[in-house]
Order: structure tokens, then C-alpha cells, then sequence
């Protein structure tokens, strides 16, 4: 961590506000346990991504985390939602961290009555080696689960398991809802045992709910990658060290770039504290090392507009890591927003290279925006 970002929370009689997509024993809370100790900090549930935004937006959090993508089932739109910011409402906010959870989920209950006969789970049993086999394959129910009838969870959950659902759950009534906690909690409610949830096996402890099925993802490798959020950019470098405990330092900067001031900006922060920070370490490394989120659309009539963009990086010699689009809901229809993350930091920066591929988009792209830098905490496994 920066010293600059160190503060001690005790000398302002409260702890810092970290929101999360809840309810309490989600996904999104157990991801905030491991960078936001309790002890340290007032974790504070909300209902939805777009709270998580409001909040911090608003500065009623200091932190906020969010969903952004799965190794299975790919990006969280809700979140690419918000970062495109259709509305320029969340123009303070960036990503100051990642922070990578292993999914295993479970089907969560009510063990169905002692009166339900054995033999359904050998029915269910033959259903399924007729949908073949595989790495989905590989979890069964440790209770009959003939009596469910629908199934609550989030949609991101129900695209990493389908694999289950389609062997044991065909044709059952699947239930989109805000978070895998919340469909624990809708499961709980309905006295009549007939509603289940994909959900964690934490909330099926804090519940009390029954573990119908265990590790039911398609892939035994099932990661959930999230982004920790926090207004403006502290005045200079923006990633947090991963070995240290986040902690706010409140500033009124704007971690937006507008086009019009973009060249000037880059070419003041790039440089400076990347000097201080990069010392001797080797330019590679530095590069691989920490990873940024950049925003932009282009005129969708141009022949090769997108090209261009993407060139920047190839010239520039920085490496993309993934690309993503939402609707802009903009001009005629079928536009985009475009996102792209790559290897390099905006003020870990000390040859100027991630600053003048900023300026270089800038030049070229109709609008461009900085979402964030923060530090690479998967390079280990690149």
C-alpha cells in the first residue's frame, strides 16, 4: 500500500464503510471478507449492483465490490451496465483492486419427506447418463430432489451449472433473482419444501437450509473475479498493495479522463510517482504486473474505426487481456461501448508507454475513458 493511502481508522471514532452486492453469506460478501477484515471495517450489505455504484458514488461507502466476471460464464452485464455510465452518474468512481474467489456452488433445501421413496434417486441417476458425461457430470444429489419444483438463483449461477441442471433438474422452473443469497433465503421461506436455490454452502449454514448437492458447477475450476471500487484517485498512484489492508484516503479527484483534457493529464501522471514507484524493476514485469480498464466507442459508420483503437495497444506494446461490449442506446441502435482491459498501470508508468496509448486512443476514439488501475493478482498463473 501506498503511504499516502494509509490512514487509522480509530483516529476518526469509525470504521470505513465497504459495500457489497448482498445479502449477507453471498458470493460478493465472502470475496469482501478476504480483503476487508471485519474488525477494520463496516461491511454493509446492498441489493443490487446498482446500489453498490449509488453508494460509493455517493460516498456513503469508501469501498465498494462488485462481480465481474466468471471463468465459466463470462462477464456480469449488470456490472458493464454501470461502467458504461450511460448517464455520466458515476464519474468518480475507478477500480483500485481485484480480488478472485473460488465458486462452489450447492443446492440448497429442504430434504424432502421421510415418505419420498428411494428409488427416485436411481430414476434421476438413469436421466442423467442419457445427457452423456462429463466434467458437469460429476456431482450428484446427496438427497432425492424429486419433490423440487423451482429453482432460485442468480443468473450468472444458473449459466455455471447448467450441466446439473440439465441432468437431475430438467425442466424445472428456474427463478432469476438479485444474488445467491437471496435465493437461500427465498428457498428458507417456502414451507412447502418445493423451492431450492443455488446458493453457498456459508448460507446454507447461516440458514439452516439443507445441502441437497454439493459442487455442482460445470468446472471444478469455477472462479468469480471482482472489482473493488472507490471514488476519485488519491491524489497519485491508485492500487492498493495486495499484501496490505486497504484503507481510504477521501479525495475529491475525478478518476474520469474527459477527451478534451485527456493528453494533458496522462502526460502529468504517467510519469512522476511511475518513476518513484518503478524504480530499477524491469519493464516487462511492471507491465505484467498490474493490469488497467479503459472505456470507448467509435463512430460506428467509420470502416475500421474499431482497428484503429486496438492498434493503439499493439504500437504502444501493451498487452490485452479482454474485450467486452454493451449496447450504447445511443444514436440509431446497434452502437457500442467498448471496454478494454490490458497489462500496465496509469501511474505505474515510469517510460510513459500506458500514457501515451491513453493519448493515442483519445486521438482516434470518439470518447475514451480511464475505468481504473490496480495490480495483477493472477500473474502468478499467466
Amino acid at each position: 500500500m501506498e503511504a499516502n493511502e494509509q490512514v487509522d481508522s480509530s483516529s476518526t471514532g469509525s470504521k470505513p464503510v465497504v459495500c457489497f452486492l448482498g445479502p449477507v453469506s453471498s458470493y460478493t460478501h465472502q470475496a469482501t471478507m478476504q480483503r476487508f477484515p471485519s474488525e477494520q471495517f463496516d461491511l454493509m450489505p446492498v441489493t443490487t449492483i446498482k446500489d453498490i455504484f449509488d453508494t460509493t458514488q455517493s460516498g456513503a461507502a469508501t469501498y465498494g465490490v462488485v462481480p465481474f466476471e466468471n471463468s465459466t460464464n463470462g462477464s456480469v452485464v449488470f456490472t458493464l451496465d454501470h461502467f458504461a455510465d450511460r448517464a455520466n452518474v458515476y464519474k468518480d468512481l475507478n477500480v483500485c483492486q481485484e480480488i478472485y474467489l473460488d465458486v462452489h456452488h450447492c443446492l440448497l433445501g429442504h430434504i424432502a419427506p421421510s415418505s419420498s421413496s428411494p428409488l427416485e434417486t436411481t430414476t434421476a441417476k438413469k436421466e442423467e447418463s442419457s445427457t452423456g458425461t462429463g466434467e458437469g457430470q460429476r456431482a450428484r444429489p446427496l438427497h432425492p430432489i424429486s419433490h423440487v419444483r423451482r429453482v432460485y438463483s442468480h443468473p450468472q449461477a444458473f449459466g455455471q451449472c447448467t450441466a446439473f441442471l440439465g441432468s437431475w433438474l430438467r425442466g424445472i422452473e428456474t427463478v432469476d433473482v438479485s444474488s445467491t443469497s437471496r435465493a437461500a433465503e427465498l428457498a428458507l421461506a417456502d414451507a412447502s419444501g418445493e423451492s431450492a436455490a443455488i446458493s453457498s454452502a456459508a448460507a446454507a449454514a447461516l440458514l439452516g437450509l439443507d445441502v441437497l448437492a454439493r459442487n455442482i458447477e460445470d468446472r471444478a475450476d469455477n472462479t468469480t473475479r471482482f472489482f473493488v471500487l472507490r471514488r476519485g484517485v488519491a491524489g497519485g498512484p491508485s492500487s492498493p498493495s495486495s499484501t496490505s489492508t486497504l484503507t481510504p484516503t477521501p479525495t475529491s479527484s475525478s478518476s474520469t479522463i474527459n477527451t478534451a483534457a485527456k493528453p494533458k493529464i496522462e502526460g502529468r501522471e504517467g510519469q512522476g510517482d511511475g518513476k518513484e514507484e518503478g524504480g530499477d524493476e524491469d519493464d516487462a514485469h511492471l507491465l505484467a504486473s498490474t493490469k488497467s480498464l479503459l472505456s470507448f466507442t467509435v463512430p460506428h459508420r467509420s470502416p475500421g474505426a474499431l482497428a484503429d483503437v486496438l492498434s493503439c495497444f499493439r504500437r504502444g506494446g501493451l498487452n490485452l487481456t479482454s474485450i467486452n461490449s454493451r449496447p450504447s442506446l445511443a444514436g440509431a441502435g446497434f452502437e457500442y461501448i467498448f471496454f478494454v482491459e490490458f497489462e500496465g498501470h496509469r501511474f505505474r508508468d515510469s517510460r510513459g508507454r500506458v500514457a501515451r496509448v491513453l493519448q493515442d486512443v483519445a486521438a482516434v476514439a470518439r470518447t475514451s475513458r480511464w475505468l481504473g488501475s490496480w495490480e495483477n493478482m493472477r500473474r502468478d498463473s499467466a
